[in-house]
Formats: structure tokens, sequence, C-alpha cells
């Protein structure tokens, strides 16, 4: 048993330097040569407009559960009307970044590192690398790139459509004066939240992007490999999503309570 956990242990730490050294090419390959426009512009489209419909779908219905199971419990001690700056608020800070991301590991990351996996096993990534390309300059750099620059725009779908699918069902269903509704979300939901929420997203394209591309580099051999790539890429994106999510959110609050003390009493 010990033994079992030891090796258990070696691996993890192998495969986490084998991680970073993956990361490390990335970024040198970043910074030294831009990825032509006939690599990039496919993988932009495929990362970013593709992923809108669904983005914005489970946006507008997170918005609305969000007025479904806060309502009743604000209702019971007469503070309905602040409901809009719970949503808004929730939304910009924690659910608008996690749900893109979240859409993005679900519907990219395990495309990327399934796509990837079948050219590693089929060993088309070997045969790059032959012809004098460079597989991760040419593979992992334009898909680092479109969840780095698209994931903003694809968190600022996810909280329009929450905060109109919230505001619909609040005002339109629940009955909440619209005008209480909004000036309470006004009063309490700042710049700094719609910061705080951008901000995270960056990190988080970042992890999916090199989570999934690693997988997909290492892929075993066969079609049990690619499937184990592809799941492992939305697992690990997901663990890494919610680690980063925490101790990014630790951080910014403590910066927000720095520069604006008299926050901390609002909340």
């Amino acid at each position: 048993m010990v033994l079992n956990g030891y090796r258990t242990f070696v691996r993890a730490m192998i495969a986490l330097g084998d991680f970073a050294i993956f990361v490390r090419q990335t970024l040198l390959w970043l910074f030294t040569r831009r990825p032509r426009r006939g690599t990039i512009w496919p993988t932009f489209y495929q990362v970013g407009v593709s992923s809108l419909p669904v983005v914005a779908l489970t946006g507008t219905f997170i918005g609305m559960v969000l007025a479904v199971q806060s309502f009743f419990q604000f209702r019971q001690i007469g503070l309905e009307t602040r409901l809009g700056a719970v949503i808004n608020m929730t939304l910009l800070r924690e659910l608008g970044p996690v749900l893109a991301a979240t859409m993005l590991a679900g519907r990219v990351g395990s495309a990327m590192a399934a796509e990837l996996g079948t050219m590693r096993v089929t060993e088309q990534i070997d045969a790059l690398a032959a012809m004098g390309t460079n597989p991760i300059h040419y593979l992992v750099v334009p898909r680092f790139l479109a969840c780095l620059l698209l994931i903003p725009t694809l968190t600022v779908m996810a909280d329009f459509m929450g905060i109109a699918g919230g505001h619909f069902y609040s005002v339109d269903v629940l009955g909440i004066d619209v005008h209480h509704y909004w000036h309470n979300s006004a009063k309490f939901v700042t710049n700094f939240d719609l910061f705080v929420g951008l901000f995270k997203s960056v990190f988080f394209g970042s992890a999916i992007a090199m989570v999934s591309c690693y997988q997909g580099f290492n892929c075993s051999a066969g079609a049990e490999g690619v499937g184990s790539a592809s799941t492992n890429s939305f697992v690990y994106s997901f663990v890494a999503i919610l680690v980063l999510d925490l101790f990014l959110g630790i951080g910014l609050d403590s910066i927000y309570y720095t520069m604006y003390p008299e926050g901390a009493s609002l909340l």
C-alpha cells in the first residue's frame, strides 16, 4: 500500500514537471514567433463564434435560476427588491466567468484534446516534426491564443444573458418593481465586479488551453487513449478552474477591501 502510494506520488510529480516544461515551451514560442493567420483564424472561430450559442443559452437560464432560488429567501426578510444586486453581482464576479470557462472546457477543451490525441495516435504530430515544423508552435500556440483572448468575450456574453434572464424572471414573472431592481443593482454592483470576472476568465482560458493541449499531446495509444485524454482534459480543467477561482477571489477581494474599505460594510 505504501509502495503504491509512493509510486503514485512520483508519477504525479513527473507529470507536473512535464506539464511545466510544456507550458514553458508554449510561452517561449508565443513570444518568439507569431502564428500564421491560416492556422489561427479557424481556431478563433471554433473557440469563440461556435461557443456563443451555448454560452448565451446557459447564461440566460443561470440568471433565471438565481432569481428563482433567491426570491423566496429574500422575501422572508423583506429584501426582495435587492434581488437584482445579488443576481448581477453573483453573475459578474463568479458565475459568469466560471460558467463560460466550464462551457469552454466541455465543448472546446475536450475537442482539442481529442483532436490532438488522434493526431498523436496516427503519428501526424511526429510527421510535422519530421518536416521541420514545431508541433507546439503550429498546434498549441493558436489554441492557447484563442482561449486566452476570446474567453473574456464569452464571459461578457454569459454575464449579459444572465442579467437579462434574471431581470425577465424577477420583474415579469415575480413582479419585483423594475425601478428598485435596477436602483439596487447600480448601488451595489461596481465596475470592479466586472473587472474581477474578466480578470479571472483570462486565467481560466489559459488553464483550459494548456491542460487540454497537454492531454492531447501525451495521449496513449488507441481509441481508449483518445477517450481518456478527452475526459481527463475536462476533469483537470474544471478542477483548475475551481482552484484558480478560489485563490484569485481571495486575492482580488483583499485588493478591493484595501482600495474601498467601505465596501466591506456594504457587503
